[in-house]
Formats: C-alpha cells, sequence, structure tokens
C-alpha cells in the first residue's frame, strides 16, 4: 500500500509523496485548519487588540449567523464579549501580579529557587564555606521549603527535601 502522510492539524490522511503533501500543505482547508488550532492557544490581550480593530460583523449581528465563521474579517463579539474578555485579561494580570493572594511574608517556588541557586553560586565562587555556625544560620533562614512543594503527591527523590539534619555522607575509600 505504500507510506501515508497524516496530518495533525486537519485529521486526515492520504498517500504519502511530493505531490500529495505539497498540494495539501499549500491547500486552503490545511491553511485554515491550522489557524484554527493556533488560535486555541493565543493570548487572551491578543484577542482583544484583535477583535477592538475589527469593525462589527452586520450579518452577524443581523442573523446571528456568518457564513464565513472564524475567518471573517469583521468581529463576531458584542460590546458585552468584549468587557468579559477585559474583565478576564485584568484577573489574569491581578493572578500573576500576585498568585494565590500570597503575603509579602509567602515566598513562591521560583524565588525560592532564585535565593538556593545564588547561594550556591556565591559559596562555590568562594571555594570555601563559611564557619559552619554561619552556615547553619544561613541554612535555617534558607531552607524553610515553599509548601507548595511538599504539597505534591509522588514527588521523585531527587526533588524531595533533605532530611533535617542533612544527609549522611560516608567516605570510602576502598575501590573494587
Amino acid at each position: 500500500m505504500g507510506r501515508r502522510y497524516y496530518c495533525d492539524y486537519c485529521d486526515r490522511s492520504f498517500q504519502d509523496n511530493m505531490h500529495n503533501r505539497k498540494k495539501h500543505l499549500n491547500g486552503v482547508q490545511h491553511h485554515r485548519a491550522k489557524k484554527a488550532w493556533f488560535d486555541h492557544f493565543r493570548d487572551s490581550a491578543a484577542i482583544l487588540y484583535d477583535e477592538q480593530a475589527k469593525k462589527p460583523c452586520r450579518k452577524f449581528l443581523q442573523t446571528g449567523n456568518c457564513g464565513f465563521g472564524p475567518n471573517c474579517r469583521f468581529s463576531h463579539m458584542c460590546e458585552e464579549d468584549l468587557t468579559n474578555l477585559k474583565r478576564q485579561i485584568e484577573d489574569e494580570r491581578q493572578h500573576s501580579e500576585d498568585p494565590k493572594g500570597r503575603t509579602s511574608r509567602e515566598r513562591s517556588v521560583e524565588e525560592w529557587l532564585n535565593r538556593r541557586e545564588k547561594k550556591r553560586r556565591a559559596l562555590s565562587s568562594d571555594g570555601v564555606l563559611k564557619d559552619k555556625e554561619d552556615s547553619s544560620e544561613g541554612n535555617q533562614t534558607e531552607s524553610v521549603i515553599p509548601q507548595q512543594l511538599l504539597s505534591i503527591p509522588d514527588l521523585p527523590y531527587s526533588l524531595q527535601p533533605p532530611p533535617p539534619g542533612g544527609w549522611k555522607v560516608t567516605i570510602k575509600t576502598e575501590w573494587g
């Protein structure tokens, strides 16, 4: 039967040869399906910007239906849809600035990881650890692990926090 080419965007397959593939990839149906696929992942702010730049579709406003569908060059959003989209963007913006309503004392996982990485770089650039007292004091303040990490079920061992006393290191001098 030969090889077959399957297009994920169009959800169809056909015999795979250069002519058929080129014909399909340059076809209108493929371009529409590909555009529809990537439109699912567009940012809300980009959608709002595009819709505000368009004029309203008269046919859609009169009948509630447009023959061009999502490919129409006019906007199919009413004022209520636009205000809902603006509200959604504002909510996303507030959520990104202050996720989960954290207080200033709580830290995010990213902040914790950044501080940990900076500390490791500083220790490795110095070459020698400070006194044990200094490093243990630093560990007590810095090793407060965010609760988001501890709440993940079945966390791999490589991501689990170290035990309270630290890892037991045994030095073996024998090879074999």
